[in-house]
């Protein structure tokens, strides 16, 4: 056999002569001229080394190599158009991978976007990834990730965060504070009770998020210790002097000794998908169809 490549036409025109039984028929079937089919199975041939057919001024039948090449030929071309197919389908997003990156505790919207996913598009796989904000935002931005879920963040250079869902925040005091009888509350009304928020490098933009909105409610309550995890702050809010702190709901409220639950009035936590700053494939748009957004919001320009 020669060096050379074997291209996906010759095989064609092999399998239409085979098929055919003849030079004449084939290129018929394949609306081109005789010379050409005859010349693209000479070139086969001596890329193979070998008769592929018997030649006579009556007939033209496979040899027995050819005989034998014929289903290895037919394999070939059915695997490049099921390859073409699969291509088309990725291309329409019914098929495919696409990679997620998710925040923690994503909740049941998730898990029912995904059923949505399914139902439109039952072919393409979604793989999840969980992982610090920072390396979801950089794998967005290399290509790793297709999306990421992201928390509480207002911007992000070179991509586009398309918002899809919002959580209510909470507020946790302690059940003997007055300010436990209110059905819900404002920033404004807790402006002289120590915050425990944890440090800014912890979670930036839920950080900004809350001194923003204390910003513009006119209050800067006074810092009370550090939010550690939500069980300990939890326990030394029930226990310790008195002071509050704000989370979002990820599993349920979770259960705390002489610790009030209250909604806070404003401001919510904006879930968004970060997308790269380019126009959405086809998986993508599928997946804000499924999050119930308008998949042209993915479309405008990163602001």
């Amino acid at each position: 056999m020669n060096g050379g490549a074997v291209e996906l036409r010759q095989l064609e025109y092999f399998l239409a002569v085979a098929e055919e039984g003849g030079f004449g028929r084939a290129a018929e079937r394949l609306n081109i001229v005789q010379s050409a089919v005859s010349q693209q199975i000479r070139r086969l041939e001596r890329e193979f080394g070998l008769p592929l057919f018997d030649r006579s001024t009556r007939h033209v039948r496979l040899s027995a190599a050819g005989e034998r090449l014929l289903p290895e030929a037919r394999a070939v071309l059915a695997a490049a158009h099921r390859a073409r197919q699969v291509a088309a389908e990725i291309t329409a997003g019914t098929d495919g991978i696409l990679r997620l990156g998710t925040v923690h505790g994503p909740g049941d919207r998730l898990y029912r976007t995904l059923a949505e996913l399914a139902a439109i598009a039952p072919r393409l796989q979604v793989r999840l990834k969980d992982a610090p904000l920072a390396d979801r935002l950089a794998a967005v931005r290399s290509g790793e990730l297709d999306a990421a879920l992201v928390r509480a963040l207002t911007s992000a250079p070179g991509l586009r965060l398309v918002p899809v869902w919002t959580d209510p925040l909470y507020v946790a005091l302690p059940s003997a504070h007055p300010l436990a009888a209110e059905p819900s509350l404002r920033l404004e009304q807790l402006a002289h009770l120590p915050l425990r928020l944890a440090p800014r490098e912890k979670n930036p933009p839920f950080h900004d998020l809350i001194t923003g909105a204390c910003r513009e409610a006119g209050i800067e309550p006074p810092p009370g210790p550090p939010f550690t995890s939500l069980q300990e702050t939890l326990a030394e809010i029930g226990t310790g002097a008195p002071s509050w702190t704000v989370f979002y709901e990820v599993s349920g409220l979770p259960p705390a000794f002489r610790v009030t639950f209250r909604p806070l009035a404003e401001p919510v936590v904006i879930t968004s998908i970060a997308v790269r700053d380019r126009p959405l494939t086809a998986a993508l748009r599928h997946l804000l169809t499924s999050f119930g957004v308008n998949p042209q919001d993915g479309d405008r320009p990163a602001s």
